[in-house]
């Protein structure tokens, strides 16, 4: 279930947790909205981009451009603008049954080369506050905290401190904490392929 939540009420809620006053803008002029502006979209695309978040996937058909690619592909179809991690998988047509496409296409940019004559891709989009679960939102704003500690505190041991609770031990190598619980909560009633792909990707 989605929290309901926004950037500038996430960044106050770390804030508070550090002992701060929260923000009312990110353009209020402050030493705290300067640095929630500048360090918060980053670590909140990155937690995104870490793990394949049930929530965050969309397929999509590709829109062809009229120019033609200069190399051995007849077609240029271009990638959305909110994709954020890559291309998941490529299709040819949006129905459920059908294997991925493999081979016979590349990522050039924002443009996704091919022969084929439609194309569907499965990504990663952005996804606004708002539509975000509880679950994450909790560990965003505790890793905010562990990214703002040394800048609002100027105490290392208060980063140190929620950076702990977010991702865990050094040990665990950010996969602890709220992260793992996060993870173990969206992956309920996932597909085992997707939890598969993902421990690959740990050992890579």
């Amino acid at each position: 279930m989605a929290a309901g939540d926004t950037d500038l009420s996430i960044c106050s809620d770390a804030l508070i947790m550090l002992g701060a006053s929260p923000i009312s803008s990110f353009t209020e002029g402050t030493d705290a909205a300067q640095a929630c502006d500048r360090l918060y979209p980053d670590l909140r695309d990155s937690l995104l981009a870490r793990y394949p978040w049930s929530w965050t996937y969309k397929k999509t058909s590709l829109g062809r451009l009229a120019t033609a690619p200069i190399n051995e592909f007849r077609y240029a179809y271009q990638l959305p603008g909110n994709i954020l991690s890559g291309v998941q998988a490529v299709f040819e047509t949006s129905a459920s049954n059908q294997n991925a496409i493999n081979d016979g296409w590349e990522i050039y940019g924002d443009q996704l080369y091919t022969d084929l004559e439609t194309v569907f891709i499965d990504y990663q989009e952005t996804i606004s506050e708002s539509k975000m679960p509880v679950y994450f939102v909790h560990l965003l704003r505790n890793a905010l905290a562990g990214e703002l500690g040394i800048v609002i505190t100027d105490q290392a041991s208060k980063a140190d401190y929620f950076r702990s609770i977010a991702y865990g031990s050094p040990g665990e190598n950010g996969r602890g904490g709220l992260f793992r619980e996060a993870v173990n909560i969206d992956s309920r009633g996932r597909l085992p392929q997707i939890i598969e792909d993902y421990a690959l990707i740990q050992v890579r």
